[in-house]
């Protein structure tokens, strides 16, 4: 007797969302474009959010704060060519990167900080009470 299609369909995607979640919870997922690489630790009283942005100045960076979520946008303009000729193979891409960071607990906005060195952004979100507003978030 034949075996049912739609059960070896089934079986089929029962396997690959095993295996994307498995890729997943080993950070080894598939990198999608536009997308920041981050770490979020929980450092009992406060939050570290550490995200790779090889490339961009701290002017290219935005952060925000609002309502238990961390936003973060990074942007530069495009160059159009080399200063002294033209590009025979250009694979270093000026793109915008984007994310966003629910946070499971509410913090302290007031006391976020954000530093970025050799293209890591780190941002410190102190545990406290639960905002209303958005919040600008300045980069040292």
């Amino acid at each position: 007797m034949r075996r049912n299609p739609f059960e070896e369909l089934e079986e089929m995607l029962d396997r690959l969302s095993s295996q994307v979640e498995e890729g997943m919870t080993r950070g080894g997922g598939l990198p999608v474009p536009g997308d920041v690489a981050v770490d979020v630790a929980d450092a009992h009283d406060e939050y570290v959010v550490t995200a790779d942005l090889p490339g961009y100045e701290t002017d290219d960076i935005e952060l925000t704060l609002s309502e238990g979520t961390l936003r973060l946008e990074a942007s530069h303009e495009e160059r159009t060519a080399h200063e002294e000729g033209q590009y025979l193979r250009r694979e270093r891409s000026q793109r915008s990167a984007s994310r966003r960071i629910r946070l499971p607990e509410p913090v302290d906005e007031e006391n976020v900080t954000a530093s970025y060195n050799n293209g890591v952004l780190t941002v410190t979100l102190p545990k406290e009470s639960e905002g209303e507003e958005s919040k600008q978030i300045d980069i040292d």
